[in-house]
C-alpha cells in the first residue's frame, strides 16, 4: 500500500478531536445573509457570547469565535472585542470574521490568535451562495490586510456552490501568488432547510483530485482537512484519500483513515483543539 503523490510527503499525521475548543457566536443564531449552503443552521450549535458571563467556569482551552454575517459579509465582532478580551483568560481564540475592514482588523489583532478566513475566488459563487455584491478582489484585499496584522488560516470550501467545483482551483492559484503558511479544506454538505438542501456533495473523484493538486502546489506547508465535511461512506473514503495524499491534519477522522495511516507506517499524534491552533 503506497502514498499517492510522488513527493517527499510528511511521515507523520495529526488527528484532531477538538473537544477542548468551544464554538462561540457573537450574534447568537442571527445572520443577515442566510447563505444558500448554511442558512444560519450551524449557529444553532454555538454558545451565544451574551450567555457567557464567567469564563472561569469554562474549562475549554480555546474558543472558535464566529457568528452570523451582516449583509456586507462581515461578522460584527468589533463591538464585542472588549468582552472577548475580558473572557480570554489565557485561552486561544480562532476567529472567523468574514470580510472585515482595516479598522476592525486592528482591533482583532489584540485578541485573535488566528483568523480563519473563507477564501472565495469565483464571482458567480459569491453571488449564488452569499447573495451580496462583494467581489473576488474584496476577498483578496481582506486576506492581504489580515495577513499584515494576524496569523491567518485560509479555508477553501470544496463544492461551495451547491456541490459544484467552480473557483477552487483559482483560489489555489491566488493563494500560491499571495502566499500562505498553511491551508484548510472543508467540503460542502447539503443541509436541511437551506436553499442547497437538495444538492449533492462534490464527487469523491473531483474532491480527491483537488486535494492532490493542492499538495502538489503546496508541497512544503501544512494542509488540513477540517471538520465541516459529509459523513458516512463519503467521509471514510475522502479521509483515506487525505492520508494517501499526504495531508498533515484530519479533524474527527473516520476510523478507517486512522487504520490506513498506521498501515502506512506514519507517526500518529492527537490534537484536542481546533485544527488551526
Amino acid at each position: 500500500m503506497e502514498r499517492v503523490n510522488r513527493l517527499p510527503l510528511p511521515d507523520s499525521i495529526r488527528f484532531a478531536y477538538p473537544q477542548k475548543t468551544k464554538p462561540v457566536s457573537v450574534t447568537g443564531t442571527k445572520c443577515e445573509l442566510n447563505c444558500a449552503h448554511c442558512g444560519g443552521h450551524y449557529l444553532k450549535h454555538m454558545k451565544p457570547l451574551d450567555e457567557i458571563s464567567d469564563a472561569g467556569a469554562d474549562n475549554s482551552a480555546s474558543w472558535l469565535v464566529s457568528g452570523g454575517c451582516q449583509a456586507d459579509g462581515a461578522v460584527p465582532v468589533a463591538e464585542h472585542i472588549g468582552k472577548l478580551a475580558e473572557l480570554k483568560q489565557g485561552r486561544r481564540f480562532n476567529m472567523h470574521v468574514g470580510l472585515v475592514n482595516d479598522t476592525i482588523i486592528e482591533q482583532l489583532a489584540t485578541v485573535a490568535d488566528c483568523v480563519s478566513f473563507d477564501f472565495v475566488a469565483d464571482q458567480a459563487t459569491i453571488s449564488d451562495v452569499f447573495g451580496n455584491d462583494r467581489t473576488v478582489d474584496d476577498y483578496v484585499a481582506c486576506y492581504q490586510s489580515l495577513r499584515r496584522r494576524v496569523k491567518v488560516m485560509p479555508h477553501i470550501c470544496i463544492g461551495l456552490n451547491g456541490g459544484e467545483i467552480y473557483g477552487e482551483y483559482s483560489a489555489l492559484e491566488l493563494l500560491k501568488e499571495l502566499g500562505t503558511e498553511a491551508l484548510t479544506f472543508i467540503i460542502f454538505m447539503p443541509t436541511r432547510g437551506t436553499r442547497f438542501a437538495d444538492r449533492q456533495p462534490p464527487s469523491l473523484a473531483e474532491t480527491a483530485r483537488l486535494l492532490s493538486h493542492a499538495r502538489l502546489q503546496f508541497p512544503d506547508i501544512p494542509l488540513h482537512l477540517g471538520c465541516m465535511r459529509p459523513g458516512g461512506q463519503y467521509r471514510e473514503e475522502i479521509d483515506k484519500w487525505a492520508v494517501r495524499i499526504g495531508f498533515d491534519t484530519i479533524v474527527n477522522p473516520a476510523p478507517a483513515a486512522v487504520t490506513l495511516a498506521e498501515k502506512l507506517g506514519l507517526t500518529l499524534s492527537r490534537g484536542e483543539e481546533c485544527c488551526v491552533l
